[in-house]
């Protein structure tokens, strides 16, 4: 079970436990983390799972797809390590994680 730390839009720093086979979106949001709205409940349908993703640990990301690149071009937020966490599963590789919940747009 990797040990990701979360990053909130504040700026402060938790460390979670992430199960293996769930997606980063839910790991976050069932860590009590409110600002990761998450409302299509990872269907990637809206861009409200919007986090930037350690650039240390970009290559290790699935790649993005159409849909989530088509959304992510919808936030005044996007910079070159945004993804939406409904489309990352958790992995092994993921120990050490850090990952920051964008802000709202």
């Amino acid at each position: 079970m990797p040990q990701i730390t979360v990053i909130n839009q504040s700026g402060e720093e938790s460390s979670v436990a992430a199960t293996v086979g769930r997606t980063l979106m839910e790991t976050i949001r069932d860590s009590g983390f409110d600002e990761l709205l998450a409302l299509c409940g990872g269907c990637c349908s809206c861009a409200t799972c919007h986090v930037h993703i350690d650039p240390a640990f970009m290559d290790k990301m699935p790649k993005v797809s159409e849909d989530e690149n088509d959304l992510l071009d919808s936030s005044d937020h996007r910079n070159e390590f945004s993804r939406l966490s409904c489309q990352i599963p958790i992995s092994d590789a993921f120990e050490g994680l850090k990952v920051t919940i964008a802000q709202e747009d």
